[in-house]
């Protein structure tokens, strides 16, 4: 029986419960989920398949997956199946803390990629054939095409390339979402490409909905449960200090002509220091502003409630309950201002590129020479992934990276001499900001970076230990271009281990 949100009688047809979902899922199958960053995951069917693995392992039988997804998605999803080890793999990025332990401890195999490269290696069968793909999505329209929700990610290439589908109908998610997507259905593989037709964050180049084979749709069932967001906290006093220095060197670069007055189209990584550099900018009087990047948070949703921000693009919306209320309250003004696509055009290094966009993303620690650790505690610990922050790094006309100087209570420096894993080379790190200051790497060599780094955003405790290491190694190193005392570089991570304190 067709409804308001599924309209298409051949799919109504297939409707069933979450549980008769699952059951149609079995041990070693490469599945594909929707979600990004804690929105348009599937909120029910992953429950009851957990439920389903879980009575399985109860009989001594196997029961694991491989779960591929868009990036991070939410407890109901990761931290259920991670909790009856129900997941063997899982790329590309990952966020919940049941999954993080059981990746650290050797129980799970995780491979951390850049978002960009997922669509490109699913399509040339890197993680194996696809068996199903349980997708999200706000309404199913007549046709059968799919309205999608809060999230893209790949889920257009999950539904290519998946042999059977399940869809999820969450009726939770606004049907003002309608016509806010841009799918984009001309990529292709080499040597097929063709240019990508964008040439502004607001191009329209696709269609506003997903398309599936009715034929492959095995399921399709109905949910009513709010995207898992977390609250924002305000921006405390370092994130401010940060973000000032990010300001005004923004206004130093418009002064010298190397930025418009607009600057260029931003890219922000989540969390507290992003969204105070956007507040940074809307109490800077910057107008006219325009985004190119993966999610949409608290801080660019208040940038586009006043068209500080004129237009956004993105894959996600990564909202705090509050901003969802506000989101969903002025859903018709932000119609024409945000646009959802694939992540494989968000994150797509030609229009990174060509768009010259401006990418701000966190980091774990920094090292003397420029090089950043995103991912990674002491070497071998995963936190998160690199997500997308490396495809903006890499093809962006600027690379900025910002971190508090210390962690946990300044037992931890953020600048150290060598990094414990590298996500980002020296090559791909243009600007590196803590509260203490701003360091412009650009035309430097290694060691000019080395003090630049250390004079600008060392924490005065550290300071002292940096330039010590510097001037020995600029002694003692067997090479002088990039000086280094190879069995002391890592000694602070040891130190750290050993004492919980990198202090000497």
């Amino acid at each position: 029986m067709v409804s308001e949100r599924i309209r298409n009688s051949q799919l109504a047809s297939k409707l069933m419960s979450a549980e008769q979902a699952a059951s149609l899922v079995r041990d070693g199958m490469v599945v594909g989920m929707s979600g990004f960053t804690g929105a348009g995951y599937p909120k029910v069917v992953p429950a009851a398949l957990a439920t389903r693995i879980g009575e399985a392992h109860g009989r001594g039988d196997h029961f694991s997956l491989r779960v591929l997804t868009g990036a991070s998605t939410a407890p109901e999803l990761d931290g259920e199946l991670a909790k009856v080890d129900g997941i063997g793999f899982r790329l590309p990025f990952n966020t919940d803390p049941t999954l993080r332990s059981k990746i650290n401890k050797g129980d799970a195999e995780y491979m951390d990629v850049h978002l960009g490269h997922v669509a490109q290696q699913a399509w040339a069968g890197f993680y194996g054939k696809m068996d199903l793909a349980i997708i999200e999505v706000t309404a199913i329209l007549p046709d059968g095409r799919l309205v999608p929700s809060t999230s893209v990610g790949n889920n257009k290439t999950w539904l290519d390339i998946a042999d059977k589908v399940i869809i999820e109908v969450n009726s939770q998610q606004p049907l003002g979402l309608d016509g806010m997507h841009d799918i984009y259905f001309g990529t292709a593989l080499p040597p097929h490409r063709k240019p990508i037709p964008l040439t502004a964050p607001g191009d329209r180049i696709g269609e506003p909905y997903l398309r599936v084979d009715p034929a492959k749709v095995v399921a399709v069932v109905e949910a009513d449960a709010p995207d898992r967001l977390g609250h924002f906290t305000p921006p405390d006093a370092i994130s401010q200090q940060i973000a000032g220095h990010l300001v005004e060197f923004f206004r130093h670069e418009i002064k010298l002509g190397r930025l418009p007055p607009n600057l260029l189209p931003l890219q922000s990584g989540v969390g507290n220091v992003a969204n105070a550099v956007l507040s940074g900018l809307r109490a800077g009087g910057f107008t006219g502003l325009t985004s190119f990047t993966e999610v949409i948070q608290d801080g660019m949703l208040e940038l586009l409630s006043d068209d500080t921000i004129t237009i956004a693009s993105a894959t996600a919306l990564s909202l705090s309950p509050e901003a969802v209320q506000e989101f969903v309250n002025r859903i018709e003004h932000y119609r024409t201002r945000v646009l959802l696509r694939p992540q494989e055009i968000s994150n797509h290094a030609e229009l990174i590129r060509r768009l010259g966009c401006l990418g701000i993303n966190g980091m774990v620690e920094g090292d003397l020479y420029g090089n950043i650790n995103s991912t990674h505690v002491a070497g071998t610990s995963i936190i998160n992934g690199i997500g997308g922050s490396g495809d903006f790094a890499r093809n962006g006309s600027l690379s900025c990276f910002v971190t508090p100087s210390v962690a946990k209570g300044g037992a931890i420096s953020c600048i150290v001499p060598m990094v414990s894993h590298v996500d980002h080379t020296e090559h791909d790190v243009a600007i590196l900001v803590t509260e203490q200051g701003l360091a412009d790497l650009r035309g430097l060599s290694p060691k000019q970076r080395a003090r630049t780094i250390i004079e600008n955003c060392a924490h005065p405790d550290y300071r002292p230990m940096l330039q010590d290491y510097f001037q020995r190694a600029l002694q003692d190193s067997r090479g002088k271009h990039t000086p280094h005392l190879l069995g002391e570089a890592l000694s602070w991570h040891q130190r750290f281990l050993e004492t919980g304190s990198m202090r000497a």
